[in-house]
């Protein structure tokens, strides 16, 4: 008896752990934003903080044991779930602000130097690199109002890079040389490129065999995935006198026939996936919806930008549900596990939201966010903006931006698995907690 006992717990110490893979941004290549995990219905505890030596804007892909993240530092890391302990970094430097998925063994990423990457995933060393016609960020002139008018600029808020998405032996990913693009997962060779009229930074969705993207040319495409081949297109807003209502940096969720999808010309569009055709659109008066939605049981959440407001609407409607106001700009899309949903602001808190209750549960603030709000925050709670934009002026735009983001911005959207949320900051530190 003591033998069998013996030899089955030798067994199971020799087999590896059962974990929650979270392979590519969103989760899966629809895109909804649900995770199997058990909740974290309270926080407990930072179970461990892993720091880069710049602000950590991408999202985590889980897979084997490790969570694969890039910094502006230049790097993209793979760090131990257990420890927190760094298994190895690969250096492209220059920012990697694209959130990497893992397929196969290999993870995929794309760095500011214009390369898109493949790397073994249990050491980190280089498989192929695909080099795209050139990185760059949106510009337009008099962007946002700011002065001089007549110089073209690049927009400070276009932080993210092109997340890929791995499907059918391919990965797919947008460019700010205008493509997306389609490359064999295996060699890196160039499947196919569909051009758009501007930047692509949004993170493609794929569901039945198309892919749905967006591009700053304020079009929202659906692409047949095998070909490249377009099967419709959908116009959004325009905005030609300060480029401040215009373009798509929300990537698309597929869910049950439909595509839901934010637009920096303030709306959440939802579209059939098959003709492209309006359902409906929720319009956020001025406000940007700069996350990804996420959508579980009929239901559509999202956050905005300016309003600061966190939305549940009826997902075949557009009808809201319920909302709750916040004090903060929220760019990270929000992640559902079980009843909860977590969202990151530009504050440097996560936000933790019982969707039964319909309330906020509790929060995490990062370190770097308490030290930075005297200065930076009202007494009310607020964005002390004065303290940071001091003059209207591009220079002092960029200066002042990232004056705030010294408060430990979570941009980073969460991730869940086997009940720990993982979720990037610009205090440079990925989180664990539990």
């Amino acid at each position: 008896m003591r033998r069998a006992c013996a030899a089955a717990m030798a067994l199971s110490l020799s087999l590896p752990m059962l974990a929650q893979n979270i392979p590519m941004f969103r989760g899966n290549p629809k895109h909804s934003g649900v995770y199997e995990s058990a909740p974290v219905p309270a926080f407990h505890q930072v179970k461990w903080q892993f720091h880069t030596q710049g602000q950590v804007i991408s999202s985590p892909a889980i897979s084997d044991g490790a969570a694969y993240v890039g910094s502006t530092d230049g790097n993209l890391y793979a760090v131990d779930l257990a420890t927190g302990a760094q298994r190895w970094k690969f250096p492209t430097k220059v920012r990697v602000t694209s959130s990497p998925a893992v397929a196969e063994g290999v993870v995929y990423f794309e760095s500011y130097d214009s390369n898109f990457y493949a790397l073994n995933a249990a050491d980190g060393k280089l498989k192929w690199k695909f080099q795209t016609a050139g990185e760059r960020r949106f510009a337009g002139k008099h962007l946002h109002g700011i002065e001089p008018a007549a110089e073209s600029m690049p927009d400070p808020f276009d932080l993210y890079l092109s997340s890929p998405v791995v499907w059918n032996d391919a990965v797919y990913f947008g460019s700010g040389d205008g493509n997306v693009y389609a490359l064999d997962a295996g060699s890196g060779q160039l499947k196919w490129k569909f051009h758009t009229a501007d930047v692509v930074h949004a993170s493609p969705a794929i569901a039945d065999g198309v892919l749905f993207i967006g591009s700053w040319d304020s079009y929202f495409y659906a692409l047949d995935a095998a070909s490249g081949m377009e099967k419709w297109r959908f116009k959004t807003g325009e905005d030609h006198e300060i480029y401040n209502q215009v373009g798509i940096q929300s990537s698309a969720a597929v869910a049950d026939g439909v595509v839901y999808f934010g637009c920096r010309d303030s709306n959440l569009y939802a579209l059939d996936a098959k003709t492209g055709a309006k359902k409906w659109a929720f319009n956020n008066k001025g406000s940007w919806v700069i996350g990804s939605p996420a959508v579980k049981d009929g239901k559509v959440y999202f956050g905005t930008s300016d309003s600061s407001m966190f939305y549940a609407l009826d997902a075949a409607t557009g009808a809201p549900v319920f909302s709750l106001k916040f004090k903060w700009l929220m760019f990270s899309s929000p992640a559902i596990a079980g009843n909860m949903l977590y969202i990151g602001n530009h504050l440097g808190k996560l936000l933790a939201i019982d969707l039964t209750a319909q309330k906020l549960a509790w929060e995490f603030q990062t370190e770097a966010s308490r030290q930075n709000a005297p200065t930076l925050v009202k007494s009310d709670g607020t964005p002390n903006y004065p303290a940071a934009f001091t003059e209207n002026f591009y220079d002092n735009m960029v200066i002042g931006m990232h004056k705030m983001l010294t408060l430990g911005a979570i941009l980073s959207s969460p991730v869940i698995a086997d009940g720990v949320i993982y979720v990037g900051s610009t205090d440079g530190n990925l989180y664990a907690l539990m």
